[in-house]
């Protein structure tokens, strides 16, 4: 049976922060400690009950992601093997192996860089309002779940927790990073997200959107940082089933936001979810993931 992690508890390295699914140790000086936890929030809610090997799953699919994108831009992964690790950081092996990502310490871009590929969730949301997506212009008579005419980078702002994220226009976000790295930013992460679409679409597998995080190291420049395009930041359909015309089915954090949906969950308030929901979930996240990569996640 998968034990699940709700919590990391590693008293003798640093706790930067317990963000939603990850917690962030300090290692030291240049590196830090990614923590995938079992937690599963929605509408930026950390619900409850932990979804047992999630965290395992998500740590494996940016592994991968890292590996076969690092010809575009440089990550901040220096292991996820936990014998490569220190040894402050090996005492704790029963609670880290197989979730836990050594990174590199770098100053980090305070933007989310979402890339759309298709007109869905808040993005269709607002179209259907004003026409737009974070303000840009997009064409008349487009229908949910379409296909743009190209990748759309649509940034957002990084919340604290128990905030929400703060969808802006491009424009705003070369006011807080600088147009030149606003561009490179938005330039990177549509390349990015081309080159994995044309992958996953390959292995039957529509990304129809999806969310980078950057960082910029001592030399100034950028570096892919956080997760990468892992069911938890991006919405993955089965290429299978897609219609346009209607929301669709994925493998991602949907069947969660479906069934809290379902049940007029408040947008605000932590709940218990029941045994149909945390099993169906892991299968999403199983099922992406051998479609993705060809193998088994390592869940033991």
């Amino acid at each position: 049976m998968i034990q699940a992690l709700y919590e990391s508890n590693c008293p003798d390295l640093k706790l930067l922060v317990r963000g939603k699914v990850r917690d962030l140790y300090e290692v030291d000086s240049s590196t830090l400690l990614f923590v995938a936890t079992d937690r599963i929030s929605a509408y930026d809610v950390i619900m409850t009950t932990p979804i047992a090997g999630k965290g395992k799953i998500l740590t494996q699919i940016s592994v991968f992601w890292f590996d076969y994108l690092k010809d575009i831009v440089p990550n901040h992964l220096i292991t996820a093997n936990i014998d490569e690790m220190p040894e402050s950081v090996q005492k704790y092996r029963d609670q880290l192996s197989g979730r836990s990502l050594l990174v590199k310490k770098v100053e980090v871009l305070p933007i989310e860089a979402i890339v759309r590929g298709y007109i869905t969730g808040s993005g269709w949301k607002e179209y259907k309002s004003k026409g737009t997506v974070c303000d840009i212009k997009l064409a008349e008579g487009l229908r949910e779940s379409q296909k743009l005419p190209h990748a759309l980078f649509t940034p957002s702002t990084k919340a604290e927790y128990g905030d929400h994220d703060e969808n802006i226009h491009p424009d705003k976000c070369a006011e807080i990073i600088g147009k030149d790295r606003a561009d490179e930013m938005a330039r990177v992460a549509t390349t990015l997200y081309s080159k994995a679409a044309e992958y996953a679409a390959g292995k039957g597998i529509i990304i129809a959107d999806t969310k980078f995080e950057f960082g910029v190291d001592a030399s100034g420049s950028i570096m892919l940082i956080d997760e990468a395009l892992t069911p938890d930041s991006s919405r993955f359909w089965p290429a299978a089933l897609y219609k346009v015309g209607r929301a669709q089915e994925s493998y991602d954090k949907q069947y969660l936001r479906d069934y809290l949906t379902s049940i007029d969950f408040d947008m605000h308030s932590p709940i218990d979810l029941p045994p149909t929901v945390l099993d169906n979930t892991l299968k999403k996240y199983i099922e992406a993931y051998v479609k993705l990569t060809g193998d088994r996640p390592k869940l033991d």
